[in-house]
């Protein structure tokens, strides 16, 4: 357990390092050394610059580092040595060049590369933008890079089967290098050349701080944060005081498939086994030693495999099970209902509309607290272009379509599903019912609770598809998940009369702020694995208005990762500081597991304790399920 790796944040080399192949060489991390203390000999030097410098006073190889004779000139580092003691950063090559060049693809040699741009419709042909660095780098550009920018340094990091970082040799070919770099992303995702015109019609005129965060109004941001704890200026980002305090840890039964966590007495692991009950307390979850068995042989929804949904309802008395029809497919064609207190499966409820089967992606409660009330008995269905409410008081299933907008009490009417296009993945509901989905495109969509005919607002996205989706109790912020990324957006927009609205309730207008993204550096990133993707990620857990959710968890390999959400908020953090585009927060702390994890979440608020800034966070692995406190000590 610990925090996001601070060996990033500079590079250091000693007055003789100057090939990753030098093995005795010395490469020492940067520290805070007192000016005067330069003694002759093998000096420790605490920035690039310092290197640099020192470099040219010994007068090596190359000369005019500041102004080379090739294009595009960069210095390239390797770092080796992961995140053990020995940990550094290596020069790979002092003097190379850089270049974007279009391909169709990623390891052909020179002769596959295509310098044509795109067509003079604006629209780019086949192939993609590859960034290529000397003979030693050629990524393709996207968001799996994780690049990491450092302006104070002139310098990016990012992975291309290892961590790279480039170190410019003025402030003016930093910044080029970042602008061509987001734009050939730009192209490289829509299809379309990074000219303001195609950027106006992939995100829209309301979304221009999504274009330019520069211009972006940010009040809102602001404004959330009044009356709250901001984050000192001085802070050092990445490096916190707070610890992660291991309560308990303890064997499951094995192949553990999800974890449900209650707000009353227990929560819940679904396993290959069955369902194994644990107790809630203030210092986390422990095994009852009580498990249900699913009986695999008796279901008449023509699914028996493991179930990889399951919802709590009625006062957390009652489970909603929903199993895939096919493996690595998430449609279920209906659900399970099981009593907790027998153990049994009481019914089987069938997708069906209008005499037709139908299937389900996902299933979630109308409301953030509705699973605590013990007369509960409609919940929340959504399909890749179809969202509804289903109501176990009736058999025939479907009682509204929210899409269509049609009465609970009325008949069916006809389209009550999106022709083709939405594509939805996920979605989460609000304190008050209102309803967030997020889509295959990136887009997503917000839905009132009273008229859901159709989205109030839709955000475009960034392009990556939004995995898993969570809204906080007030509808105020929303956290969507992608493959290498989490995006915050801020939901409050002040009407024409002057009042503070979210976007569930009204069309936000044109002063939509833009977002801020959650990221790992490229060595974290690097750390977790190239297969590992973020997954799950949710706001801390509250179920009353007035009550603020404090942290940000996401599951990435062996890695649960939590930010700080107020630091996240907060717009003078040091994190945004020489940011060009949107801001991006790299501050957080990391839980490490010895196996991949399947889900991190937060215990309910009721169970934070007076020591402690937050309620416990349950970690959830194939076999073991673990408990960490937030130590309340700055």
């Amino acid at each position: 357990m610990g925090t996001s790796q601070s060996r990033e944040d500079y590079i250091s080399d000693s007055d003789y390092e100057e090939s990753e192949s030098g093995e005795s060489s010395q490469y020492d991390d940067a520290q805070e050394t007192s000016s005067s203390s330069s003694q002759s000999g093998t000096k420790t030097l605490n920035s690039l610059d310092e290197v640099d410098a020192k470099l040219k006073s010994l007068k090596l190889k190359y000369s005019t580092p500041q102004s080379p004779n090739v294009k595009n000139p960069v210095k390239l580092y390797l770092h080796i040595g992961g995140n053990t003691p020995k940990a550094k950063w290596v020069i790979s090559d002092k003097l190379t060049s850089y270049s974007f060049v279009r391909t169709n693809k990623i390891n052909g040699g020179n002769d596959s590369d295509d310098d044509e741009e795109e067509s003079e419709k604006g629209v780019l042909g086949d192939g993609f933008w590859v960034l290529k660095v000397g003979s030693k780098v050629r990524a393709k550009v996207s968001t799996e890079m994780q690049l990491k920018m450092f302006g104070d340094q002139r310098r990016i990091d990012f992975v291309d089967k290892g961590v790279w970082a480039l170190k410019f040799f003025s402030d003016s070919e930093y910044r080029k290098f970042v602008t061509e770099f987001q734009d050939r992303l730009f192209e490289n995702v829509y299809g379309l050349k990074a000219t303001e015109e195609n950027k106006m019609k992939v995100y829209g005129k309301e979304f221009i701080g999504w274009v330019k965060p520069e211009v972006a109004d940010d009040s809102m941001w602001e404004d959330a944060d009044d009356g709250l704890d901001k984050t000192p200026e001085s802070v050092t980002p990445v490096r916190g005081n707070r610890d992660l305090l291991e309560e308990f840890e303890e064997l499951a039964n094995g192949g553990v498939q999800s974890l449900t966590l209650g707000a009353l007495d227990n929560s819940f692991l679904v396993s290959d086994l069955g369902l194994q009950v644990y107790r809630n307390y203030n210092r986390g979850i422990h095994n009852k030693g009580v498990s249900v068995r699913f009986d695999g042989g008796s279901s008449k929804i023509g699914s028996n495999s493991t179930p990889k949904k399951a919802l709590l309802m009625r006062g957390e008395t009652n489970m909603m099970l929903m199993s895939p029809l096919k493996d690595g497919k998430p449609q279920a064609p209906g659900v399970q209902q099981l009593d907790i207190e027998t153990g049994k499966i009481v019914t089987e409820w069938k997708f069906e509309k209008d005499g037709t089967d139908i299937t389900m992606r996902d299933i979630t409660n109308d409301t953030k607290s509705s699973q605590l009330d013990p007369s509960e008995s409609t919940f929340l269905g959504l399909d890749d272009n179809r969202l509804c409410q289903w109501d176990m008081r009736d058999r025939s299933g479907i009682v509204q379509n929210m899409v269509k907008g049609d009465s609970p009490v009325l008949h069916w009417t006809q389209g009550h599903q999106f022709s083709r296009g939405t594509n939805f993945q996920c979605f989460a509901s609000t304190g008050d019912g209102s309803i967030v989905v997020g889509s295959l495109d990136g887009k997503i969509r917000l839905y009132s609770k009273t008229s859901m005919r159709q989205a109030k607002t839709a955000f475009p996205g960034l392009g990556s598809p939004i995995t898993h989706v969570d809204v906080t109790y007030d509808g105020k912020w929303i956290l969507g998940t992608t493959d290498t990324y989490l995006i915050l957006i801020c939901t409050l927009f002040t009407d024409k009369d002057g009042k503070t609205k979210t976007g569930f309730s009204g069309r936000m207008g044109n002063k939509i702020p833009a977002p801020r993204l959650l990221k790992l550096t490229p060595l974290d990133s690097h750390l977790a694995g190239t297969d590992n993707k973020i997954h799950g990620g949710h706001f801390s857990w509250v179920t009353e208005n007035g009550k603020q959710e404090r942290h940000l968890v996401a599951t990435v390999g062996k890695f649960s990762v939590i930010w700080d959400f107020q630091q996240v908020k907060n717009s003078a953090h040091e994190c945004y500081r020489n940011q060009q585009g949107l801001k991006s927060c790299y501050c957080y702390k990391i839980v490490l597991k010895d196996e991949s994890i399947v889900e991190s979440r937060f215990m309910h608020d009721k169970f934070a304790v007076t020591d402690s800034p937050e309620a416990p966070l349950v970690v959830a692995t194939p076999m073991k399920v673990s408990s960490i406190s937030l130590s309340g000590r700055r």
